[in-house]
């Protein structure tokens, strides 16, 4: 079976970060960086060359396929701020419903600036999918 092409790297989270070109997604970024370090208690690492990400799962799935990916984390991309909740197959359309201006993927949430949201929503979406994550598969620190 092939491997996941994302993996942990050795890249510095902080000089990543610096290097996010917009100065507003940039402060973004350092901002999610400190929420997520505080509501997960977990440092970051880096996950292929733009995903930061708190804590590790190892997954097995019915098929046997079975990896590590990152259990929370965020990308600053140029278009929007991509948040990472696993598994993005649960329903968190309550918590959702009182964030503030987003759009969601399978297991993303995207949002174009930290002003549209209410952070202390996104504190309780982050808590709640790593509860969900870890009553499935084990969560550990990366």
């Amino acid at each position: 079976m092939a491997e996941n092409k994302t993996r942990p790297t050795d890249t510095s989270v902080a000089q990543f970060l610096e290097q996010t070109e917009n100065p507003k997604r940039r402060a973004d970024a350092f901002a999610l960086d400190a929420l997520f370090r505080r509501v997960t208690g977990f440092e970051p690492r880096m996950w292929g060359p733009s995903m930061v990400g708190y804590g590790s799962y190892h997954y097995t799935y019915d098929s046997g396929r079975q990896g590590d990916f990152l259990a929370t984390g965020f990308a600053p991309r140029k278009a929007n701020l991509s948040i990472y909740i696993m598994p993005g197959y649960q329903d968190y359309s309550a918590i959702l419903a009182r964030l503030g201006k987003h759009k969601t993927g399978k297991s993303c949430l995207y949002v174009n600036s930290l002003e549209d949201i209410d952070l202390s929503v996104l504190e309780t979406l982050i808590r709640t999918g790593l509860a969900d994550l870890g009553a499935k598969w084990p969560v550990t620190p990366t």
